[in-house]
């Protein structure tokens, strides 16, 4: 894309972006909600802005794309709001890294009802539940999506390559999650070390959702997804979802009527692929989410590195949305070149390090043949984000733009002041060094906080009818099937459907 075009007013003021957060429901004392998704919220099958992610009790809370960053807040705000009315006396939990687990197989799988559909999308976590166990499921996150007019397919790679170099930094200014319950980890080998009765954690870690007890899998680890141009990216991608997987197979896929998983394949359907960021293209009924890039290609980033803030009541700032904006925007313009299997490699070696170590004083990265120390290469990427703060702030009126940047070099310079510390002081000063009693005090803070806020009698009958409506499209769907499940299942996996 022409920088000039992508500087234009009109462009910058047509940028876009919508949030989808995952949040635990937990019971007062803080353990796990065992409770069904609230029949008050709706159908999480059908509803478009309350549904459910791996857990029956992990609500997604998806906003639509929105041309600011305050309207898309405000939004996201009264969601939580109507939310909190529906839940009783449970409330969200508000960290990324879980509260207090039950045990592995009673960790409740999200249930989406009878429908061909709706079993698939069940299938689908029981095979999670299979390959990577629950408690991995259930760390919760904050997804950016975010799009500029005009840009191209391959504007759009040219983003994600530079995104992915450069997501460490994300990581350390954003990262939340230094320290887990101690439950997460429960008969699983790591390395962690203990901070008091219940709390694991490491002294400089930003982010370990984003490390190798977070979102990382072996299996995935195994493929060199390179992302040079859509028609590289759909052959990795197509490859991962036809390529049967040998321990895989070993699970199976159904012992008679009993789903263990929807396919034997490295990749069951594209969304297990986990990755920093992906492309995305809003899909139609019944579509393959690749078969819709390849037809008509990317239409916005879906940005995944990004923690809960645990001391904001919806998770994220309006400041933070503008600097990924002027972040994202750095990614599309700057130099890009393709990626290498040796540069992925390193990338992945940049993510773990900052992930567990971000904060270490001399922390040194990996940027091609040299080792830079995070804080020169850091200070270097936000110098070369002046001049795009500045365009974004001359379209829009103000200096916030500038703000946000300011406050990114700020805590550059000060470790002690980005969220991951912050926590870590706050578990220390009031909470004996407990995780979970911390977060806990911030979820009862943030509850309260929401449900005190005035909602609307037109918000509040809105989302009464659109809960009526979403079970009513449920039970339309459910009306509508006329195959067996099986043939469902091995005709929406087949292998013609991912293509253009």
């Amino acid at each position: 894309m022409d920088r000039t075009d992508a500087l234009a007013p009109a462009a910058l003021t047509g940028i876009r972006r919508g949030i989808e957060k995952e949040s635990l429901r937990v019971r007062p004392d803080g353990a796990l909600a065992a409770t069904p998704h609230p029949a008050a919220l709706g159908s999480a099958l059908a509803h478009p802005h309350i549904t459910t992610d791996f857990s029956e009790s992990q609500l997604e809370l998806i906003t639509v794309p929105h041309p600011g960053p305050e309207a898309c807040l405000a939004e996201l705000e009264r969601i939580h709001q109507v939310v909190h009315r529906g839940i009783g006396d449970e409330i969200l939990w508000c960290a990324s890294m879980p509260c207090r687990l039950p045990t592995d197989d009673s960790i409740p799988i999200g249930r989406y009802g009878t429908s061909n559909v709706g079993r698939a999308k069940t299938v689908y976590r029981i095979g999670l539940s299979h390959r990577y166990g629950r408690r991995m499921q259930a760390i919760s996150g904050i997804h950016y999506n975010w799009s500029l007019p005009g840009a191209t397919n391959a504007d759009y790679f040219a983003l994600i390559r530079n995104f992915r170099r450069h997501s460490w930094l994300v990581m350390y200014l954003f990262g939340a999650s230094p320290a887990v319950c101690e439950s997460f980890v429960a008969g699983r080998a790591h390395q962690l070390e203990p901070l008091a009765p219940g709390t694991l954690y490491w002294p400089h870690a930003t982010s370990l959702r984003m490390g190798r007890l977070g979102y990382q899998s072996a299996a995935q680890a195994s493929l060199a997804v390179s992302y040079n141009s859509l028609e590289s990216y759909g052959a990795s991608l197509q490859d991962a979802l036809t390529r049967p997987y040998p321990p895989y197979e070993a699970i199976g896929v159904r012992n008679g009527d009993d789903y263990k998983q929807l396919a034997t394949s490295l990749l069951q359907i594209e969304n297990e692929f986990y990755g920093t960021i992906r492309p995305k293209r809003t899909i139609r009924p019944g579509e393959r989410p690749l078969h819709a890039l390849r037809e008509r290609g990317v239409e916005y980033v879906e940005v995944r590195v990004m923690d809960l803030d645990p001391f904001l009541p919806v998770g994220i700032s309006v400041q933070t949305m503008r600097f990924l904006d002027v972040f994202l925007l750095h990614c599309l313009l700057a130099e890009s070149p393709p990626d290498t299997p040796d540069e992925i490699a390193a990338i992945g070696r940049n993510q773990q390090t900052v992930a567990t170590r971000g904060r270490e004083p001399g922390l040194k990265l990996c940027r091609g043949s040299q080792e830079v120390p995070l804080f020169e290469w850091g200070g270097q990427l936000l110098v070369e984000c002046e001049a795009l703060a500045a365009a974004l702030d001359a379209a829009h009126g103000g200096h916030a733009h500038r703000a946000a940047l300011d406050a990114a070099v700020a805590a550059l310079s000060d470790p002690d002041s980005v969220p991951s510390a912050r926590l870590l002081q706050a578990m220390a000063r009031e909470y004996d060094n407990s995780y979970v009693r911390c977060a806990l005090a911030l979820s009862h803070r943030h509850a309260a906080a929401l449900r005190a806020l005035p909602l609307a009698p037109d918000a509040e009958a809105h989302f009464a009818r659109l809960a009526a409506e979403s079970h009513a499209a449920q039970r339309a769907i459910e009306a509508a099937d006329d195959v067996p499940f099986e043939t469902y299942r091995q005709r929406y996996l087949s292998p013609e459907r991912l293509e253009a």
